[in-house]
């Protein structure tokens, strides 16, 4: 092999430097499809988070004083940055996490967006004046960045929530340390680095650190016993948000959670029969069903149930599988072994239970065929369980109310859709969905740098986009008197 055959070494980012992990060790970034090192990253230890912690705490001071318009001529630089590296970022995405090429380009122009929006909220007021029974009390309620930040990135949909886990937080005037997936470390973290370096952002603002599969504990036990820290910021699974949680809990450390879903669809009878497979598919096998907004469940009235199953078990059939670099390719392979033994796990356990497979159901490596179960019982886990893979489940409802039964008893609450020919009936059924997100003629994977992004229940707290301002500040209520306030003393 020669040295430019060798797969890229990747160190830690801290203080605007590049550097080695204390430790000296590395570990191996493989490609999803064919299982081969794409390359290889720093893995970190403690003495590591606990430099980037003490960089970021450093660099707060300077980061939070400094004038909106120089933060907003970085901000637009990196996304001018993004924009040039358009295509090498995507390919970089495809490589390391097998998304398709149409996702990995999807999320290069969400990044760009994110990050000129960013440059507008800089120059946004930071505060409000109050009303006051006090006569001459000028009173105001002010937000104040936190400090240091800490961010756990995923590596699903890797380069958008790495960028929205940093951009919130310093747009509020925040630092932050990213300990990026080890699934993923150069799309969900080392690549933003990369970026803001160039850009110019001041050392010690963003810090991102890797780690070796299985090695995130010493990290996050620096994170959460320092006292620099202010703020939790996670995005992944309910399982381990839980565990997360509990720590806050006794450390009284700040949570921001943005959890997966058991996201449905309900198809009313008067919806469009073509346009609403079409939705469903988009929904449910997007990024092989690796997205945290897909749909897990569609609930059909009765009166389209068969036709419905029918053409969408034919276009699910219909979708090309494979290699993610191929721009044909929409099925490509889940992340690791571990997430195709759950996705297989979950249907035998369904089967077991009296379920049916309809269509799919095997895999070629770690690509999983598209796979649709009926008749699945309440008490199999895929009814009740988010199943990150190409899974969905299709079940006949009498009416939408016995539906809306269905959907508010998930423990999750992410986000949800309702396809109907009558919009007036979609709102009114919407507002009695408990989601943090209720789409109307939309599919459940729906993304505005607007919006408000987030859960409810099982599903996390918190809000992305411009509404994530309140999750990042401490709101202060400062008041000055004229003249001297009458005592009772």
């Amino acid at each position: 092999m020669t040295e430019s055959q060798k797969p890229r070494l990747y160190q830690h980012y801290i203080d605007g430097q590049w550097v080695d992990s204390s430790s000296g060790e590395h570990f191996d970034v493989f490609n999803p499809y064919d299982g081969s090192v794409y390359a290889r990253a720093a893995a970190g230890t403690a003495q590591d988070a606990e430099q980037a912690v003490t960089a970021a705490d450093r660099a707060f001071p300077a980061w939070a004083a400094l004038a909106p318009t120089e933060k907003q001529r970085l901000f637009l630089r990196a996304a001018d940055i993004v924009e040039r590296r358009h295509d090498e970022l995507a390919a970089i995405l495809a490589e390391e996490t097998g998304c398709s090429i149409f996702f990995a380009k999807f999320q290069q122009n969400v990044v760009q967006k994110v990050l000129r929006q960013a440059a507008g909220w800089v120059l946004e007021p930071k505060g409000e004046i109050l009303s006051t029974d006090v006569a001459g009390d000028f009173s105001m309620a002010v937000r104040r960045p936190l400090g240091v930040v800490a961010s756990f990135t995923p590596w699903n949909g890797a380069n958008v929530l790495a960028w929205r886990s940093v951009v919130q937080p310093i747009a509020a005037g925040n630092t932050v340390v990213v300990k990026p997936s080890e699934e993923a470390p150069i799309s969900a973290g080392l690549i933003v680095a990369e970026v803001a370096e160039e850009a110019g952002f001041p050392a010690g603002v963003i810090n991102v650190i890797s780690h070796a599969p299985g090695a995130a504990g010493p990290i996050a036990d620096v994170f959460y016993e320092s006292r620099d820290v202010r703020i939790i910021n996670f995005v992944g699974s309910s399982r381990t948000a839980r565990f997360l949680a509990d720590r806050a809990g006794k450390t009284l450390k700040r949570t921001v959670m943005e959890l997966g879903g058991y996201n449905p669809i309900l198809v009313l009878a008067d919806a469009d029969l073509d346009y609403a497979v079409r939705t469903a598919t988009f929904s449910a096998f997007f990024h092989q069903g690796q997205v945290c907004l897909c749909a897990r469940k569609i609930l059909v009235e009765r009166p389209l149930y068969d036709e419905f199953l029918s053409r969408l078990t034919e276009r699910a059939e219909a979708l090309p599988q494979g290699d993610p670099r191929d721009p044909a390719t929409v099925v490509g392979p889940l992340i690791n072994e571990r997430a195709v033994q759950l996705v297989q796990s979950r249907i035998q356990d369904a089967v077991s239970k009296g379920a049916r497979v309809v269509t799919g159901g095997s895999y070629n490596g770690l690509v999983h065929e598209p796979t649709i179960l009926v008749d699945v019982p309440d008490e199999a886990e895929a009814s009740y369980e988010e199943t990150f893979g190409p899974l969905l489940i299709v079940q006949p409802v009498d009416s939408a109310e016995e539906a809306l039964e269905v959907i508010n008893k998930s423990a999750y609450g992410l986000t949800s859709s309702i396809l109907t020919g009558d919009r007036f009936r979609g709102l009114e059924l919407a507002q009695q969905i408990n989601s943090g997100a209720v789409h109307i003629n939309i599919p459940t994977i729906d993304d505005d740098v607007t919006a408000p992004i987030g859960g409810v229940k099982d599903s996390g707290w918190g809000r992305s986009g411009p509404h994530s301002r309140d999750d990042f500040t401490d709101l202060v209520w400062v008041n000055v008197q004229s003249g001297e306030r009458q005592l009772p003393l």
